[in-house]
């Protein structure tokens, strides 16, 4: 019982902190146009990024996207903050992005990972999945669902990013 104990405690610990500290990992990507764009390109001038992973097949990521796009104008005044919202929409459903994003009218950059590059090589297990990376370009905090108020968690991360402290997984 206490071998599994630690074993269960060990994984919760990796899973926790699986995908921080590293860079963005380089993969070919799609803009909603069908350009090209490697995601090593991404960047914010030395300011915070949010990569968040969705689909258009699932809720609680438009309803992340959507949350979001309400304040973004307030967190990109006070933290410079750019969110890249990344579809995992496959080949079949990948043509409902485009007009759903224009439906919406977000101000965030829309890319498409039609063959789960992307979200295999930063590593996402469930959408939504965001990545707060750093000015440096290092993913430093991960927020895995959504529900009312995980936004709060959002720009208490942002902060601190912006501060240089250190953020609590």
């Amino acid at each position: 019982m206490k071998t599994i104990s630690i074993f269960l405690l060990t994984f919760c610990f990796l899973t926790a902190f699986q995908g921080t500290g590293k860079k963005i990992p380089s993969v070919q990507i799609q803009t909603l146009e069908g350009k090209n764009v490697n995601t090593s390109s991404f960047s914010n001038g030395g300011k915070p990024m949010l990569i968040s992973f969705w689909a258009t097949w699932c809720s609680p990521c438009k309803k992340e996207l959507n949350t979001i796009a309400e304040v973004y104008d307030e967190w990109k005044k006070e933290t410079g903050v750019k969110l890249i919202a990344i579809s995992i929409d496959d080949s079949k459903s990948s043509n409902k992005v485009a007009p759903y994003v224009n439906g919406k009218g977000w101000e965030f950059e829309e890319y498409l990972d039609v063959n789960s590059d992307f979200k295999r090589a930063i590593g996402v297990n469930n959408p939504p999945q965001t990545f707060l990376v750093d000015g440096k370009g290092e993913i430093v905090w991960q927020h895995v669902g959504f529900k009312d108020g995980d936004e709060a968690q959002y720009i208490e991360a942002l902060r601190k990013v912006i501060k240089g402290e250190k953020i609590e997984h």
